[in-house]
């Protein structure tokens, strides 16, 4: 496909949420509500006003990826879907900040998922 193509695809996944959004359902990026710290920032547990439980990945400010470049892959991304992979329900983009919102999965460690 061509760069094209996956622009427009990206295009129509939108999966965007509002910074104001994370903010609430971290506690304002609490660290009781901190899960871990990967490569790419740290991971935040979160839960969103319908409900569901939410990984929020904080990536850190030294990535070099523009912001559309990181919206569409992040779009993209948010379409992937298959067992072994945890979901990703979308992103933000705020100032400087580059969020990914992942589905939250209790209890599993990622050795016995894959």
């Amino acid at each position: 496909r061509s760069r094209d193509d996956l622009e427009k695809i990206a295009q129509q996944e939108q999966k965007h949420f509002p910074f104001e959004i994370l903010v609430a359902a971290t506690k304002d990026f609490h660290p009781h509500q901190k899960l871990g710290e990967g490569g790419f920032g740290p991971v935040y547990r979160g839960k969103l006003d319908d409900g569901r439980e939410v990984a929020v990945k904080k990536l850190s400010h030294s990535s070099r990826q523009g912001k559309k470049e990181f919206e569409n892959e992040a779009r993209l991304l948010a379409r992937v879907q298959h067992r072994n992979v945890v979901n990703l329900l979308g992103y933000c983009v705020h100032g400087a900040e580059k969020l990914l919102v992942y589905e939250y999965v209790t209890n599993e460690s990622l050795d016995k998922l894959l």
